[in-house]
C-alpha cells in the first residue's frame, strides 16, 4: 500500500501542484488555524492553547485546559476539529508528500531507497487524525476525565509532531541534494 502511494506521489509531483499546495498549506498554517485559535481564545475569554499544538501534556494538564475552554470554547473547538482540522492534515500531507517526491526526483537516482521516504508525511496525517479523534472524545465526554484517553491523545499528538518534523527535515535534505544536482531530474 505504501509503495503504491509512494508511486502516486511521484506521479503527481509536478512543480505546479507543489506550488499550489504550498499556497494552500501556507494559508491554513498562517491564517486559518491561527484565526481559529484566536477565536477559541476569545470565546473562552482567556489565553488557551489547543491540545493539538502541545507536544507533551499530562492528563491533569489536558483536563485543566479543557475546563478553561468554557462550554462555548469546547463547542467551538469541537467544530474546528470536525472541519478545519480534518482538511488541514490532508493539505499538509499532500504538500509534503509531493514536495519530497519532487525534490527526491531531482536529488536522488530513481532506484534510490530515498525515493520511498516521500510517504513519511502520511505518518503525520495518520497520527493527527488519531489525535483529533482523541481530542474530540475528550471534549465530548467532559466533565468526565478518562486519563488513559488523555495519555493516548497526547502520545498520538507527539507522534504527529515527530513525523511532521521528520518530514520537514527530509524536505531540507532533499532541497540540498536537489540543489547539488541543479534541480535537474535524475535518470
Amino acid at each position: 500500500m505504501l509503495n503504491n502511494l509512494s508511486q502516486k506521489f511521484h506521479t503527481w509531483a509536478t512543480g505546479w501542484r507543489v506550488l499550489i499546495l504550498l499556497v494552500a498549506d501556507g494559508l491554513m498554517m498562517g491564517y486559518v488555524m491561527p484565526l481559529a485559535g484566536g477565536i477559541l481564545a476569545f470565546v473562552a475569554n482567556n489565553h488557551v492553547t489547543p491540545l493539538d499544538l502541545m507536544f507533551f501534556y499530562t492528563p491533569a494538564q489536558a483536563f485543566a485546559m479543557i475546563e478553561k475552554y468554557s462550554a462555548a470554547g469546547r463547542s467551538l473547538y469541537l467544530k474546528i476539529e470536525l472541519t478545519a482540522d480534518i482538511l488541514y492534515p490532508i493539505i499538509y500531507t499532500l504538500f509534503y508528500g509531493l514536495l519530497l517526491s519532487w525534490l527526491f526526483q531531482r536529488g536522488f537516482k530513481p532506484d534510490s531507497k530515498m525515493q520511498k521516504y516521500n510517504v513519511l508525511p502520511v505518518g503525520a496525517w495518520f497520527f493527527d487524525l488519531l489525535e483529533n479523534v482523541g481530542v474530540i472524545s475528550l471534549l465530548v465526554t467532559y466533565p468526565s476525565q478518562p486519563a488513559a484517553l488523555a495519555w493516548l491523545t497526547m502520545i498520538f499528538g507527539s507522534l504527529k509532531w515527530a513525523f511532521a518534523l521528520a518530514s520537514i527535515g527530509l524536505a531540507l535534505f532533499g532541497l540540498v541534494r536537489a540543489g547539488m544536482n541543479r534541480f535537474r531530474k535524475q535518470v
